[in-house]
């Protein structure tokens, strides 16, 4: 528990302390964001303010994982390193992204086969790498079974080893690829995707810590509604870490935003989620934790749907955040109610979590 903790507390500190230097980074090399044209008006004057915070999101990461492992005396695990590449390799993607569009000066930046291109390879190696490393009790960080919130009887390898890798690289990469667009769609006003993150993450790390306390150990070890789960306390240092990052450089991305975390952040956390969602086997379950997220991707997706069979439209603007926004809500108000949203979507996510393990005791 105390590396957990040591984690997110450094994590903040690094990120709180860290954004405004940043800042003045970004400021004096003039990398600030591009609003696009079509979008609220009251989102032009947020233009030039410095973008690709994420690049502190992910230090403050790294570093409360390493500080926590150092200051506890124990060394990094398979699970963990796997999660933090995954999030560094799509932080990566969205850095470029981010310096694409600074450099060409509009909103748009890397092609969508680029992106496409580098989110595939970060996903594929991430995805083969998490069904090797098996450990003494013959686990491995990921599994071929489909979860929810545990792993199911479905299991991608039915029909043999070799179609079940293949399946589960594709199946892997679905979960990478959507999550890390949701939370690139909720990154629309100022604060909503870090506090919305901070909140995702912090159920998962509730429910890591949980695992880790109710981990089957051997056979012999093993307790009614045990978690096979390998290294559920890295994931938790993670997770942790995650949430003192984005709690830290919320203060500085909090309406008016004085930074924006970019693709860079927001590509970084949306591969950690889904990381998550792999390594924790609870790949269903996520959709309620990060519920969010779904809402924020349906509302772009019955839009653009709706659009094209009828030429008419469902909402005032997708994604759902901007709705509300032409709608005369202040954009504080729709950020706080989305963040209330999305704490309800975790601790229901936590409710059904915990009512599980306790119908199997």
């Amino acid at each position: 528990m105390l590396a957990i903790l040591i984690s997110a507390a450094t994590s903040l500190i690094i990120s709180l302390v860290g954004t405004p230097l940043l800042i003045k980074v970004l400021v004096s090399r003039q990398y600030g964001q591009f609003i696009r044209q079509d979008g609220p008006t009251t989102h032009l004057t947020k233009r030039g303010t410095p973008t690709m915070g994420g690049v502190i999101i992910i230090l403050a990461t790294v570093i409360g994982y390493t500080f926590a492992n150092l200051v506890s005396g124990r060394g990094p695990n398979a699970s963990g390193l796997l999660l933090l590449f995954l999030m560094v390799g799509l932080g990566l993607i969205g850095f470029l992204d981010d310096f694409a569009k600074i450099r060409h000066k509009q909103s748009e930046g890397l092609t969508p086969w680029a992106k496409i291109i580098g989110q595939a390879f970060i996903g594929i190696t991430f995805a083969v790498l998490a069904l090797q490393f098996r450990n003494a009790d013959n686990r491995t960080p990921a599994s071929t079974r489909m979860s929810f919130i545990r792993d199911s009887n479905i299991d991608l390898a039915f029909w043999g080893a070799g179609i079940g890798l293949v399946l589960f690289v594709i199946w892997a990469n679905f979960l990478i690829t959507a999550w890390s667009n949701a939370v690139n769609l909720t990154d629309g006003l100022d604060g909503l995707a870090a506090g919305a993150s901070m909140i995702a993450f912090g159920a998962y790390t509730l429910l890591t810590t949980w695992q880790s306390n109710q981990a089957c150990y051997g056979v012999l070890g093993a307790s009614p509604g045990c978690y096979d789960i390998r290294d559920p306390r890295d994931l938790a240092i993670v997770s942790a870490a995650i949430v003192g990052a984005c709690f830290g450089f919320l203060w500085w991305n909090t309406s008016p935003a004085q930074i924006f975390m970019g693709d860079t952040g927001s590509l970084a956390l949306g591969g950690a989620f889904a990381g998550l969602s792999i390594l924790t086997h609870t790949e269903f379950l996520a959709v309620i934790i990060g519920g969010l997220y779904l809402l924020e991707v349906l509302s772009d997706v019955i839009q653009v749907g709706f659009f094209k069979l009828t030429r008419k439209r469902v909402f005032r603007m997708a994604p759902l955040h901007h709705h509300f926004e032409l709608k005369g809500w202040k954009e504080v108000t729709v950020v706080v109610r989305f963040w209330i949203i999305a704490a309800l979507f975790a601790v229901i996510a936590v409710g059904i979590f915990y009512g599980e393990w306790l119908a199997k005791q």
